[in-house]
């Protein structure tokens, strides 16, 4: 196979994944937590960092 075919293949499983998950749960912007937090007051969570030691 040549690079053109794998990077077809890649791209169109891209596009696949992306698409599937689209139709799964379609975005909802007022629903999406912020980009950056920064200054929001919002607490960081969820994360592995946002877990500090006691």
């Amino acid at each position: 196979m040549s690079r053109r075919t794998i990077a077809a293949l890649a791209l169109a499983g891209l596009a696949l994944v992306i698409g599937l998950d689209v139709t799964a749960s379609p975005p909802n912007p007022y629903h999406a937590p912020a980009l950056f937090a920064l200054g929001s007051g919002a607490a960081p969570g969820g994360g592995f960092c946002g877990a500090l030691p006691d």
